[in-house]
């Protein structure tokens, strides 16, 4: 049974005892009483300080100990700590055998700190921090004396490496130069179990770059100029501090492999603004396009047979395409096996096929091998 502090003074004659009253957590438990746990986060008095060891009053539950190890880790800050002064630290122990909860300061730090990070994440609270380190995948930051990740997509487009054939070790010397700057960002990940803090700059920009985006609404059409591209898409600056990206699902009515290869930085581009949100403009290339479905949909029919070149594998089976910007899927299930299918539909060849389901305003369309 956790000690009162009357038997603290029975214990330990060099300990000088006075009565304090409880803080706010002491009334918040008197309230509605429940013993403290391992890993809780308890405030309580000081009212007794002996040797290499501090008691605390957590009435009505006992008395608290910080000792040993963890006497040691604080012992700094506890070089300062006086009889009634309030002190909050985290239980590592409900009752050890001279009958105190134990108690550590260091861990309590650490548990409201990241408690203060889980509330940044849900305000998304935007923080100006300097990168103290990179790495192939992004770039490290210190916060409040935990250690973030800044992963590379999650850089603004003004920020994200601008490597011309996407090498990561070029990436990675760019993101080595960012290297003692500063960059606004918010917590989008906080997680003290996995001691996993994740920082984002997409969406924390300045007051300046919101007023940017204020001028454009979705609709608009706007010349711009290639200022990176990657294998998700490429980023388009259209004016100066102001850059959106074309994800690759919107550079084409046809399948994009490589948006590398499409586009080089400097190449004067036309687009559409298809999405505004948090600060960041979604753009799209094929959005300017005609549509080859429609076309299509006057063209063609289900029970149709049509000549269409293999243009892609996938999970399901492979694309096959009959026009420029219109693929049907050709199922694996058409086939004994994956393998059977891949070997009787080489990518880049035309084969005969049937269309078994074709729905143009929906762009869905199915084939079957003609045998």
């Amino acid at each position: 049974m956790a000690k009162t502090k009357e038997e603290v003074v029975v214990e330990d004659a060099d300990v000088e005892v006075v009565e304090v009253k409880g803080g706010p957590m002491a009334e918040m438990l008197l309230a509605a009483p429940k013993s403290p746990a391992i890993d809780d986060v308890v405030e309580g008095p000081v009212v007794a300080v002996g040797r290499a060891r501090v008691f605390v009053d957590l009435h009505p539950f006992g008395t608290g100990i910080i000792y040993g190890r963890e006497y040691l880790s604080a012992r700094e800050t506890l070089k300062n700590v006086h009889i009634g002064d309030l002190v909050t630290a985290k239980v590592v122990g409900t009752d050890n055998a001279e009958g105190y909860i134990e108690l550590s300061l260091r861990e309590a730090r650490q548990a409201l700190i990241w408690n203060e990070a889980e509330i940044a994440s849900q305000k998304k609270t935007v923080f100006e921090l300097a990168i103290t380190d990179a790495n192939k995948g992004g770039l490290i930051i210190n916060w409040n004396g935990l250690s973030g990740f800044l992963p590379a997509s999650q850089l603004s487009p003004a920020h994200y490496p601008r490597v011309p054939d996407g090498d990561k070790d070029k990436i990675f010397v760019e993101l080595k130069k960012m290297i003692g700057t500063k960059l606004e960002v918010m917590v989008i990940t906080a997680s003290p179990k996995e001691q996993k803090l994740i920082f984002s700059e997409k969406g924390a920009g300045s007051t300046e770059r919101a007023s940017l985006v204020e001028k454009y609404k979705v609709g608009d059409t706007v010349d711009g100029v290639v200022t990176g591209a990657t294998e998700f898409g490429v980023f388009v600056k259209i004016e100066d501090g102001l850059e959106g990206l074309v994800h690759i699902s919107e550079m084409d009515w046809a399948l994009v492999e490589n948006p590398k290869a499409r586009y080089k930085v400097g190449e004067p581009v036309k687009v559409k603004v298809i999405e505004i949100k948090e600060g960041k403009v979604s753009l799209s290339i094929k959005a300017l396009l005609d549509d080859p479905w429609k076309a299509a949909g006057a063209k063609y029919k289900k029970d149709q047979q049509v000549e269409a070149v293999v243009i892609k594998y996938n999970k399901h089976g492979a694309l096959a395409s009959i026009e420029e910007g219109v693929a049907g899927l050709v199922h694996v299930s058409e086939y004994a096996s994956e393998d059977e299918l891949r070997a009787k539909l080489e990518l880049g060849k035309v084969y005969p096929f049937t269309i078994t389901f074709f729905e143009p305003k929906d762009r869905r369309m199915t084939l079957k091998p003609v045998v």
